[in-house]
């Protein structure tokens, strides 16, 4: 059975997205040029290929039955010493977050292993030296943006390490 991986985020727009991903480039992270700014829903995953029109549908009830809302970034935070990870805080917008975690898991075909609990945030630096890692924590613990969540991407891995955009999800308009 042919397998691919898939990954949904929520895309931080410029001019954050641009700040954010030139921080984490700045940081020496080496998927920095291949991973643009985001807000992960659903880490790698690797799915039967053929499952991906299923997902695809499954996300699509996910956007309609969410409505947009606001994120607000700030300041940073790490995972240290469990992972090498250093991240700008996501400070609003977490309970919808964590509502599109569950309904994307919910799928019948995403068998998604957890390994940790979900923590919206955006990463900056991971899996860099320490010296990198507290230079991140400390150049942006002062980071503040706040910004309109429309929707949502779904994307998959291609060769190269890259995540190439499968397809975009609106969510329900705000009343």
């Amino acid at each position: 059975m042919d397998k691919t991986t898939i990954g949904v985020a929520i895309d931080i727009p410029d001019p954050w997205g641009g700040e954010l991903t030139a921080a984490r480039l700045a940081a020496g992270d080496p998927v920095a040029a291949y991973v643009p700014a985001h807000v992960t829903l659903l880490g790698p995953t690797e799915i039967a290929a053929g499952d991906l029109p299923a997902i695809d549908r499954h996300l699509a009830e996910v956007a309609a039955e969410h409505k947009a809302f606001t994120v607000r970034l700030r300041g940073t935070g790490t995972f240290r010493p469990v992972t090498q990870v250093v991240f700008v805080a996501v400070a609003a917008g977490i309970s919808e977050c964590e509502q599109l975690h569950a309904a994307v898991l919910s799928a019948d075909a995403i068998r998604a292993t957890v390994r940790f609990p979900y923590h919206p945030h955006v990463t900056v630096a991971h899996d860099v030296a320490s010296d990198r890692l507290d230079a991140a924590f400390t150049e942006l613990a002062g980071y503040e943006a706040s910004f309109a969540v429309g929707g949502f991407t779904l994307f998959e891995h291609v060769d190269g390490g890259r995540w190439r955009p499968y397809a975009e999800y609106r969510l329900a308009a705000d009343d």
